[in-house]
């Protein structure tokens, strides 16, 4: 039965369990120094492979860092949080051996920057691996996203629809590898919010 105003409980295990899944992949492959952008809660620290040695996050939420203090202290890999901002990376150049970005592109003011940044802190042949939503190939949900990222933004800050996430990782100078899109199980209502990718690209001509 479902509750007043909610998800059934059972749904909510059951959409939990497929995003922990798309998590799990995306963060297959990840190895040595990671940086990850958007850490959250620390949500993906649990998907890590043995590879990897060290986590930068990087987290603009206070909130969410405190969050993730039980998940920091039950893991072995060794994380420390590195600055507020993904569009200004307190990092040197080709620092990094992998990056990681799940759900957080969407809500980051200009993504552009942020892949840019990213791009400057990969060692060569490194590689990004990315879990986000965005623009749907429909044209009818498309224009829905389109219609509503005003009030998406508004309601939870700062996020969009409509960010075409594979072309903007393109036009980093990052070069698309792996990609998988798709909507995630759900009513055709919330196709707006449902359209997903799932990648890696690594450094463009580095690959």
């Amino acid at each position: 039965m479902e509750r007043a105003g909610g998800t059934p409980p059972d749904r909510r295990r059951a959409r939990s369990q497929e995003i922990g899944e798309l998590r799990e992949e995306t963060c297959r492959g990840l190895r040595g120094r990671v940086l990850e952008i958007g850490f959250g809660s620390g949500l993906n620290l649990r998907f890590y492979p043995l590879e990897v040695s060290s986590v930068a996050a990087v987290e603009p939420s206070d909130v969410g860092w405190k969050l993730s203090a039980e998940r920091r202290a039950r893991t072995d890999v060794r994380v420390e949080r590195s600055g507020l901002d993904g569009q200004h990376l307190a990092e040197e150049d080709a620092s990094f051996d992998s990056a990681l970005v799940t759900f957080s592109l969407c809500s980051i003011a200009d993504p552009a920057l942020a892949l840019d940044e990213v791009r400057r802190v990969l060692k060569p042949g490194a590689s990004l691996h990315f879990l986000e939503h965005g623009l749907a190939p429909d044209a009818g949900v498309a224009r829905w996203q389109r219609r509503l990222d005003p009030v998406q933004r508004r309601v939870f800050a700062g996020c969009h629809l409509s960010r075409d996430v594979a072309a903007l990782v393109g036009a980093a100078g990052l070069e698309v590898t792996e990609l998988r899109t798709e909507y995630q199980p759900g009513p055709r209502v919330a196709r707006p919010w449902t359209y997903g990718y799932l990648g890696r690209a690594v450094r463009a001509g580095d690959a």
